[in-house]
């Protein structure tokens, strides 16, 4: 009978196991992120697609005085910004998540994880700037 128990036994795994994580609610609230930001996504970008290819003769009246005077409306400057933040924050979080499933050093995931953090963080930075601090008077020399 021990024979036929030792015979059952599993060996062990050839990746070795990470140190289990002190509990937090971090995984869970980036899982309802995703769910929320990938909704209003939906409706943000359908939008977006909407106004700037099918209204009033589609991509031919997109230029710089187009962007201008939509940009000149805090409404429009919002839904921008909305939707730059959400898309970088969702595609960041699922890189991540995929950098967690994928790399097995936690060397190879610190240094992955960093520079997809420093790429999001200066994304956002340099996106939000150009929003905000657009000028549609910019002398044409």
């Amino acid at each position: 009978m021990a024979d036929s128990l030792t015979a059952l036994t599993l060996d062990k795994p050839r990746s070795p196991r990470r140190p289990a994580a002190r509990r937090s609610n971090f995984e869970l609230y980036s899982w309802v992120f995703m769910r929320v930001s990938g909704l209003l996504l939906i409706v943000l970008v359908l939008g977006h697609l909407f106004i700037m290819n099918i209204l009033d003769g589609g991509v031919h009246r997109i230029n710089f005085a187009f962007v201008a005077g939509r940009w000149s409306s805090p409404f429009w400057q919002f839904w921008d910004l909305m939707m730059l933040w959400l898309a970088q924050l969702h595609g960041g979080n699922g890189l991540r998540t995929i950098i967690d499933d994928y790399a097995r050093k936690d060397s190879t995931r610190f240094w992955l994880k960093m520079v997809l953090y420093t790429a999001m963080v200066l994304i956002l930075v340099l996106g939000t700037l150009v929003i905000f601090t657009f000028d549609p008077d910019i002398p044409t020399d």
